[in-house]
């Protein structure tokens, strides 16, 4: 099984590291410190198990699997008891491992990995439309001051949340509208347009820029929460 290990200490790698090469059956192809690193290696290559810590910076092990289209079987390693009941809810994980980590419940975390299935990708359903803009394929009709104003779809950048109104951010003309967030963002192309805030949808062709927990488009900082954020990281072609 080609395995890699995530973990942002460069001692629990080298223990992990140690104790794969005791395995036959694992073949190593790569050891991170974050990731952001990792997640670029995977969208290159393939592998069949991730030896994946929980705590790391900016990205947690479950933000990392969740990025995943297609995860390959999981084994938390941590030293944090208190996740147990969350890595349950994903069914690529397949052990949880506390350290230090023993030999011997290594080899019984690499028997479970051997055994199980990797995870299929669960498809998410679809939202249901709203019928308060109207949306050709490339046009958005919005309704100001009593008229019906055309919109180009990939010509909007942003859209933000502001009360009972929406700002619609095109090149050339921004357009406050009655309406709601979600209501215009069920009308938007799913490939293009990405909820990253409670307030905030960002066409993700049109980013320059991200740092930290922010996005920036055109000339606009948009702040990206932690639970919009692997979604985003999976929409980036990354180098």
């Amino acid at each position: 099984m080609k395995c890699l290990v995530i973990d942002d200490e460069a001692t629990a790698r080298m223990i992990i590291s140690q104790l794969i090469d005791t395995h036959k059956e694992l073949n190593l192809v790569g050891d991170f410190s974050n990731a952001l690193q990792a997640i670029k290696y995977l969208n290159q290559n393939q592998v069949d198990l991730i030896f994946l810590d929980i705590h790391m910076p900016d990205f947690t092990g479950f933000d990392f699997i969740q990025t995943l289209k297609n995860p390959p079987n999981v084994i938390l390693t941590t030293s944090d008891r208190s996740f147990a009941i969350e890595a349950f809810e994903y069914d690529c994980i397949v052990d949880y491992m506390v350290k230090p980590i023993t030999p011997e419940r290594f080899k019984k975390a690499v028997q479970k990995a051997e055994n199980s299935k990797p995870a299929r990708q669960s498809i998410p359903e679809p939202s249901e439309a709203n019928s308060d803009v109207n949306k050709t394929e490339n046009d958005l009709y919005v309704n100001i001051d009593r008229r019906l104003i055309k919109i180009d779809i990939p010509s909007i950048y942003l859209v933000e949340a502001k009360g009972d109104y929406i700002q619609i951010k095109t090149f050339e003309k921004n357009y406050t509208v009655h309406s709601t967030l979600k209501k215009i963002e069920n009308k938007l192309p799913e490939d293009l347009f990405l909820k990253v805030h409670r307030s905030y949808v960002i066409n993700t062709k049109h980013i320059i820029d991200i740092e930290d927990n922010s996005v920036l488009i055109e000339k606009d900082v948009v702040p990206v929460s932690r639970s919009n954020r692997p979604e985003l990281m999976k929409r980036l072609n990354l180098l």
